[in-house]
């Protein structure tokens, strides 16, 4: 399958209204109509059909021609890719906590404006729950207790 970026998924590039793992930017970027998820998957950017499939259903990413949006994972393969529950019991996997709560750091660091210049930066480069678990605390010291809450709910503290 081709897919290319919607008008809803150029503008996400440009505001980052839409929240996109570093990764899965990265990844967005390849997304030009000609090449194909397979080849996008194959770059080495560390995106999986899952990620694909999110920002289909973001609706930054259509397939060529417009047709309805499919999932793209495959057919028996897919119940394999499902993600594990968290230890703590939230049903969650790390992984969709990480995707719940990398947006919510995004803007609570960039709420601080230049002061939390560097904290968003290190925001950006986490690349995993257990990344922005260990920047948490820093984020909490930066915006308060209450501010942060949201953070801890979605990290599941």
């Amino acid at each position: 399958m081709i897919l290319l970026k919607t008008e809803a998924g150029h503008q996400a590039l440009k505001d980052r209204s839409v929240p996109l793992s570093p990764r899965q930017r990265s990844a967005f970027i390849l997304f030009d109509g000609k090449r194909s998820v397979d080849d996008v998957l194959a770059a080495g950017m560390g995106i999986s059909r899952e990620d694909v499939d999110q920002m289909i259903s973001l609706g930054v990413l259509e397939p060529v021609g417009g047709k309805a949006a499919q999932p793209v994972a495959a057919g028996p393969a897919a119940p394999a890719e499902e993600p594990k529950p968290a230890a703590s019991g939230s049903g969650r996997s790390k992984q969709q906590r990480y995707k719940d709560a990398y947006p919510i750091a995004t803007q609570l660091t960039g709420s601080l404006g230049l002061m939390g210049f560097r904290l968003n930066l290190q925001v950006e480069g986490t690349t995993s729950y257990d990344d922005l678990v260990a920047l948490a605390p820093k984020i909490r010291a930066a915006v308060g207790p209450e501010k942060a809450a949201p953070l801890d709910k979605a990290l599941g503290d």
